[in-house]
């Protein structure tokens, strides 16, 4: 069964009742009908007008939620929007089923050729690195700047805790997977998923847990769930296949826009080792390493991230808005700030071999019991990858 196969759930219009998605303080969250895909935004009210508009995507298994401390953070600085991809967070399935990364890609493009936003700030975690850099290089008049966080790019050498997600893409094991795991409660899955997403699970609020549970919980009662996990997944195995122009790796070096990447050292699903290679594909790159983070720094570390954006926007000559610090010191996690284009000294391990075929991207993956997250596991905790 092929990622472009035609849907085996029901059409977004019969779709079944669930409980709302939370939305937080500041937020709104607006339904947008596209070409053959509806797509949920979330945005926070702008602090002021004429700010330069950015759009944040997530990553497999997560949702718009996941930027949502991020983008408070830059209140003041861009106007942001996060998307849920087809078949994710609010968003229902896209009518051809298509979850590749070039279907999820085509969906980030006809939304921002239609609201007429860019070229933007693009920012993209993991599954939704991959996805904004497929963006960047073929439509790079819609992207200002790009910032990867731990992008699912290939690797040759998998890490072992990324291995169980990797095999969600194979037919059948997704529903061999449910079955297994159907007496698992929603907050171990969610403390599973923690443990593999985060670099120190203890960072996150009983709140902010309580949050993921909710989630979690709603997103299991859809019936598409399972099949747009699957499907993504095998949409990035897929891509990590690719060769010649099309190549992840390739594109990456065709992206003009100056680029922010931000690796994690204690990241279980995007090797560490690959950002040397990330910061020398993409030309205009800077890299910033933070030894104690994990998957999603942007969850674990907003203010760094913040921080290191506006650092970027300083050296691509963009004025900041007033009153916002630029060349602010990176604080938590062990952050070795931002090194311009090639960077390797920010990592301090060399790049493995040449790439293909690595994470895959999985917000939840590894181990086989409770709290040790199964594939997919982690859709509502907000710690897609």
């Amino acid at each position: 069964m092929s990622s472009t196969e035609s849907p085996s759930v029901p059409a977004a219009s019969v779709l079944p009742r669930v409980a709302p998605v939370r939305v937080g303080e500041g937020e709104r969250l607006r339904s947008v009908g596209l070409p053959g895909v509806t797509l949920s935004v979330r945005s926070r009210r702008p602090a002021r007008e004429g700010l330069p508009p950015a759009l944040f995507v997530h990553g497999l298994g997560g949702s718009s939620q996941n930027w949502s401390v991020l983008m408070k953070e830059l209140d003041g600085v861009v106007d942001g929007e996060a998307v849920d991809l087809p078949g994710f967070g609010d968003s229902p399935p896209p009518d051809d089923g298509d979850y590749s990364v070039t279907g999820h890609a085509r969906a980030v493009i006809r939304l921002l050729d239609t609201s007429g936003r860019g070229p933007v700030h693009l920012f993209g975690n993991s599954l939704g690195g991959a996805v904004a850099t497929r963006v960047a290089a073929v439509r790079p008049d819609l992207v200002r700047t790009l910032t990867l966080i731990s992008p699912a790019l290939p690797e040759l050498r998998v890490q072992r805790s990324a291995v169980p997600t990797a095999l969600l893409g194979v037919p059948g094991v997704a529903l061999l997977f449910t079955r297994l795991t159907r007496e698992w409660t929603a907050e171990q899955r969610v403390r599973g998923v923690l443990g593999l997403c985060y670099g120190d699970p203890g960072k996150v609020s009983p709140e902010a847990f309580g949050h993921a549970v909710e989630e979690l919980e709603r997103r299991l009662r859809l019936p598409y769930f399972w099949d747009a996990m699957a499907r993504s997944a095998r949409g990035i195995v897929n891509a990590y296949t690719l060769g010649g122009q099309h190549g992840l790796w390739r594109q990456a070096e065709r992206v003009l826009a100056p680029t922010l990447l931000v690796y994690g050292g204690r990241d279980q699903l995007v090797g560490y080792r690959m950002a040397p290679k990330a910061a020398r594909s993409f030309r205009d790159s800077r890299l910033v390493s933070l030894p104690e983070a994990g998957h999603v720094a942007m969850m674990e570390y907003p203010e760094v991230v913040a921080g290191a954006f506006r650092e970027m926007l300083a050296e691509a000559g963009e004025e900041p808005a007033a009153g916002e610090a630029v060349g602010a010191e990176p604080t938590g996690g062990g952050a070795v700030g931002a090194e311009p284009a090639g960077g390797e000294s920010a990592v301090g391990e060399a790049a493995g071999d040449e790439t293909v075929g690595e994470q895959i991207a999985g917000a939840g993956a590894a181990g086989e019991r409770p709290g040790a997250a199964g594939p997919g596991a982690g859709s509502g905790t907000g710690a897609g990858s």
